[in-house]
């Protein structure tokens, strides 16, 4: 078990932000769900992301990916938290949740304290990616 590792509540405030943010540019066409996400790596940098919808449903993708993705990318593999927003036409009426794929993602980058914020209309829950996905799949 890894260190857990503590995130002060502005920070935790700060990220949920950033994430209303990245929902703004949401390509949610079809579904019109719209969903942002804010990644905090371990050097501090903040990554965002949206869900971006695509005629063939299965090519579609989350913003919790989109967020992974643009900081995988970018050479970063240590990451401590991030917060998920969403809702119909982009209003946040409750939590949104990562779906399966996006839980199978982070636990392939991230470890069992890694924090998930999950922001709704008056703040944010917080849970850790064991208590969300307790039983991940790991070839090594």
């Amino acid at each position: 078990m890894s260190e857990r590792i503590e995130l002060s509540p502005e920070l935790e405030e700060n990220l949920v932000a950033y994430a209303k943010k990245a929902m703004e540019n949401a390509y949610a066409p079809y579904s019109n769900f719209k969903v942002g996400a804010a990644l905090l790596t371990a050097d501090g940098n903040i990554y965002m992301g949206c869900n971006i919808e695509n005629s063939s449903y299965g090519a579609t993708n989350c913003a919790e990916r989109t967020a992974i993705f643009k900081a995988v990318s970018e050479g970063h593999r240590k990451f401590y938290a991030i917060a998920i927003v969403g809702g119909k036409n982009g209003e946040i009426t409750g939590i949104c949740q990562p779906c399966g794929i996006c839980r199978q993602v982070m636990s392939e980058f991230c470890d069992e304290n890694f924090i998930v914020l999950l922001g709704h209309q008056n703040g944010y829950k917080k849970y850790t990616l064991e208590e969300l996905f307790p039983l991940t799949f790991h070839l090594l």
